[in-house]
């Protein structure tokens, strides 16, 4: 980790610095993730397990998937499993996903590339290292991210954007020491605005931030969208008022017209930056109804959900 760098990071559109009426993002809450298992075993890391879902809307949930090495035979996914009424974001760092769904959709993550799956009504779906990866073994490391729909939205026809390494948008901090790679949403500098190749239905931003030791990025983040930082390696700080976090926290952010960040200056061989995700969007304030893979706004949506999955609405498992 990471996949995408860049050897020259001064080059790049620089952030534009705070003004001087603008606020840093302070922290709200701070929460360390729990370690589970997911699908057929894999490890996972709950970034958002005991924050308000208030605070998180229009986040639902977010899993980081190892980082782990495995042995030849061990690389792990999920069998086939029903979505509905939200979106998933799988951003791949280290290794390799295959996606397939019931709906003729899917494909391969890898390397910084990211998949954008609208479940909306409904469908089947699958994740799994491909036959080569699992017989080779390897270093696997990424994040999903779930995103809920509102109301109007949640039975949308289901469909994927499968989105490069290469299309993400890149730009340093003011002093041009940081980078960071924009997935969705856009983010000012001194050249324009610089936007990620993510199309989001309900408006939010995304963005992979790698902190040197010693150095500090200030974020600039919409007024109207909360603020999560997660971070994936290394110790630093966040906020104004400099409180530390490390590897495996998240932290909900207050109001505020930017996000500030800083890694410590000693920091641990095998994690030589602060890695951070940071996320943000616009709340869509609508009653959460949630069960397993089903995130609807009531519990009737929810008995419908699963009544249409046990008949088989969702889609069928196609042949290989």
């Amino acid at each position: 980790m990471p996949a995408i760098t860049v050897a020259d990071t001064t080059v790049l559109p620089r952030l534009i610095k705070p003004g001087i009426a603008d606020r840093s993002r302070t922290p709200l809450q701070i929460t360390t993730a729990p370690r589970d298992y997911e699908g057929e075993g894999f490890p996972v890391k709950r970034a958002f397990a005991g924050l308000d879902l208030s605070l998180i809307d229009p986040f639902i949930m977010l899993d980081e998937m190892g980082a782990v090495e495995y042995a030849p035979g061990e690389p792990k996914g999920t069998p086939w499993h029903p979505h509905r009424g939200f979106e998933t974001v799988t951003y791949i760092m280290d290794g390799q996903f295959d996606h397939r769904d019931s709906h003729g959709g899917g494909g391969t993550i890898t390397n910084g590339d990211t998949q954008w799956m609208t479940a909306g009504s409904g469908l089947l779906h699958i994740e799994a290292p491909p036959e080569w990866l699992v017989a080779a073994g390897g270093l696997f490391h990424g994040l999903q991210l779930w995103v809920n729909l509102p109301a109007d939205q949640k039975m949308t026809q289901p469909k994927y954007q499968d989105l490069r390494a290469t299309e993400v948008g890149l730009v340093s901090s003011a002093d041009g020491a940081s980078l960071a790679r924009i997935i969705a949403g856009e983010l000012p500098t001194t050249a324009g605005a610089v936007g990620g190749p993510g199309s989001t239905t309900t408006p939010m931003a995304m963005t992979h931030i790698t902190v040197p030791a010693g150095a500090r990025i200030d974020l600039p983040w919409p007024k109207d969208f909360n603020a999560l930082v997660y971070v994936m390696a290394g110790r630093g700080s966040v906020g104004g008022v400099g409180q530390p976090i490390h590897h495996g926290q998240a932290a909900v952010l207050g109001s505020g017209e930017y996000v500030s960040l800083s890694a410590d200056v000693r920091q641990d061989a095998h994690m030589p930056a602060l890695e951070v995700i940071v996320l943000g969007g616009r709340p869509i304030a609508e009653p959460i109804a949630w069960a397993g893979p089903f995130v609807m706004n009531t519990r009737s949506e929810l008995v419908t959900a699963m009544d249409d999955y046990n008949k088989g609405r969702f889609g069928h498992i196609p042949a290989l």
